[in-house]
This record gives C-alpha cells, sequence and structure tokens, in this order.
C-alpha cells in the first residue's frame, strides 16, 4: 500500500492487469451480485435529476423498479446504491446486441447527460471504501472478470491504466500523475 494524498492505494492496483472484455462476459456485472452498484451521496441528487433523460433508454421493468423504489436506494451496507429489478440486475441496464449496458452511459452518450454512470461503475474493477480521514483505493476480484485480467495480461495494462480516465475524474489530473510516479518508481524496484 502507499498513499498519495487523503488516499491509499493498494499495490494491486498497479501490478495486476485488467482491460474489460464486453464481448466475453456479456456485461454480467451489471446483472450479477446481491446488491446494485454503488453510488456516492453526491450522485444522489444527480440520478434524481438525470432520470427524465436516461428513462426513455430503460426497460419497463428498469422503470418500473425505479418508480418504486426511487432513483437511488439504501442499501443493507447502510450506503446508497442503483435500485435492482426483483432482486436481480440493475434497474438501470439496458440490452443491445445481448449485452447489458448501462441506461445512464447511453443517454450520457448520446448527449443528453453530462454525467457518464456512478463512479463505482466507471472505477471498476477499483473499489472505494471511504473512512473519516482518508479513502482506500483497492482492486476487486471477481470471477465474473477473469476475460478482463486475461485480455489485460495479452496486452500488458495494468488497471490504473485502464482505469485512467475514471481515476482522473474521481481524484483530478494532479492525483493521477502522482499515481504514475508512484507506478514508475515501484515498477522500477520490482526489477
Amino acid at each position: 500500500m502507499f498513499q498519495i494524498g487523503k488516499t491509499i492505494v493498494s499495490e494491486d492496483v498497479l501490478e495486476k492487469e485488467f482491460v474489460c472484455n464486453l464481448s466475453a462476459c456479456k456485461g454480467e456485472c451489471c446483472i450479477d451480485g446481491d446488491a446494485g452498484a454503488p453510488v456516492e451521496d453526491s450522485e444522489v441528487e444527480i440520478l434524481r435529476s438525470v432520470y427524465d433523460k436516461v428513462k426513455p433508454f430503460l426497460r419497463p421493468e428498469g422503470i418500473a423498479a425505479i418508480e418504486e423504489q426511487g432513483t437511488s436506494v439504501y442499501g443493507d451496507d447502510d450506503e446508497y446504491e442503483t435500485p435492482l429489478i426483483e432482486g436481480g440486475e440493475c434497474a438501470y441496464v439496458i440490452y443491445e446486441n445481448e449485452m447489458a449496458l448501462c441506461g445512464i452511459e447511453k443517454a450520457y452518450n448520446e448527449g443528453l447527460i453530462d454525467w457518464k454512470k456512478p463512479i463505482s461503475c466507471h472505477l471498476y474493477p477499483i473499489r472505494i471504501k471511504e473512512f473519516s480521514s482518508f479513502s482506500a483505493v483497492n482492486y476487486h476480484k471477481w470471477h465474473i472478470c477473469s476475460d478482463a485480467c486475461t485480455l489485460g495480461q495479452e496486452l500488458s495494462v495494468p488497471v490504473y491504466k485502464f482505469l485512467k480516465a475514471p481515476l482522473i475524474r474521481k481524484y483530478g489530473e494532479d492525483w493521477y500523475k502522482e499515481l504514475e510516479l508512484v507506478a514508475e518508481e515501484w515498477s522500477k524496484s520490482k526489477r
């Protein structure tokens, strides 16, 4: 582990290799699991405000779940998360070519909103755990992402490089530049 500002970053973020392989997994991370995607407190209002523009992209069962539960829900782990359809897939899931994709991201890609999706989704396989004085930045290993790990190894792309854009979105350019310096030094020490 190493510290950058008020974050403690796991070496796995530098060491593990990862490139999403949607053609292999079909977006399984949006439909598997026992809870919705984590939603930061600051994102709860954003989800409410973009919903009307996202709604036309959603499936009827997703709309029904959101309109019954809300655009975000308070989960069992005392944090906000996206609502689920009957305890299964995320209510914001849409399907294109048999792939699970994000309706929020679809509205973003169409230029209707300026918010891509919850940062937890954008950052995956990194998970952030907030503590009172720092944030823990960890790599999350999930069996459904084994094809992404294999592709990352084939292409030699570490997690932090694959997730450059969302890491900058979360922590800023300066933080990411410092992460790159740490990664360079870390790499030298491993030789």
